[in-house]
């Protein structure tokens, strides 16, 4: 069963490639479009080609996000865990006030 999980892991690797490279691309492109529609228009800016469109999207995906594709569902916020849930069930009112309290701390800076 090992060696069958290997032996599709392979095939999946091997699609990701052209997949992962068609997708940059196709992005890079609409970014291009994009970028050439809007901003020299409204901001003067000077139109991209195809290889600063491609250089600026991997730049932002560098900066902004660390080129994670997974997207926003495999990050919840610390209160959404089962044990964070089990942990503010088990709190007192007293405690669970504490906590709100400590929160609107952080949260209003």
């Amino acid at each position: 069963m090992n060696t069958m999980h290997q032996h599709f892991g392979g095939k999946r690797r091997f699609l990701f490639i052209p997949i992962f490279l068609t997708g940059l691309f196709a992005i890079s492109g609409i970014v291009m479009l994009l970028w050439n529609a809007v901003l020299p228009k409204v901001t003067g800016a000077l139109p991209l080609d195809y290889w600063q469109a491609m250089g600026i999207f991997v730049l932002s995906r560098l900066l902004f996000s660390g080129f994670r594709f997974r997207g926003h569902h495999g990050h919840r916020p610390p209160f959404m865990h089962a044990s964070m849930k089990n942990k503010l069930m088990e709190m007192s009112d007293e405690e669970r006030e504490q906590f709100k309290n400590q929160w609107k701390q952080r949260c209003c800076k």
